[in-house]
């Protein structure tokens, strides 16, 4: 995946959960709309595009329909109740088969505390429960952290694989 296509997931995913999560005072869900419709929109499909343009089939798959469907939510914005859960449930969908798509770890990561954060804040639509958005919120800002340090490893040479423990090579009991 490109570095510009998790730098833009991670921004817009930063602008929303933090956005739901009502941490900064004065800064609600709707304050990441133009983060949304441009970076998230905008930016993330252009970066998709040329990811598929350049042979990247599942990065520019993701960075793509991403980018329509941040685009959208921008777009509805106040749109709320059933109808909000209902798009962001199909967005938690999509976001659900990049997830399942498989893929480098740190995007696996990204994807499916995404899928969490739009299951939760969808049920919070639906429900008018600001507690489940704000848990939402929070998983978002995790996803978005994940992206933006991803994207900044490849630019900084950090690592970008999670150590994994080789099979049959745990702690043992004793005793």
């Amino acid at each position: 995946m490109t570095v510009a296509g998790r730098l833009a997931l991670g921004i817009t995913l930063l602008a929303f959960g933090l956005g739901h999560t009502a941490l900064i005072d004065g800064v609600s869900a709707a304050d990441a709309v133009s983060v949304a419709r441009y970076v998230g929109g905008i930016a993330l499909f252009a970066a998709g595009l040329l990811a598929l343009r350049g042979g990247d089939s599942s990065g520019g798959t993701a960075f793509s329909v991403l980018g329509a469907l941040w685009f959208t939510w921008a777009v509805s914005a106040g749109a709320s109740g059933n109808e909000a859960g209902f798009f962001l449930l199909l967005f938690a969908l999509v976001v659900l088969s990049l997830t399942l798509a498989g893929g480098e770890q740190l995007g696996q990561m990204v994807h499916g505390l995404f899928f969490v954060a739009l299951l939760l804040v969808a049920i919070a639509e639906f429900a008018g429960n600001d507690g489940f958005a704000k848990v939402g919120g929070w998983f978002a800002v995790a996803a978005g952290a994940v992206a933006w340090y991803a994207a900044t490893a490849v630019l900084a040479h950090w690592p970008t694989a999670v150590p994994r423990r080789a099979a049959g090579r745990g702690v043992t009991a004793t005793g």
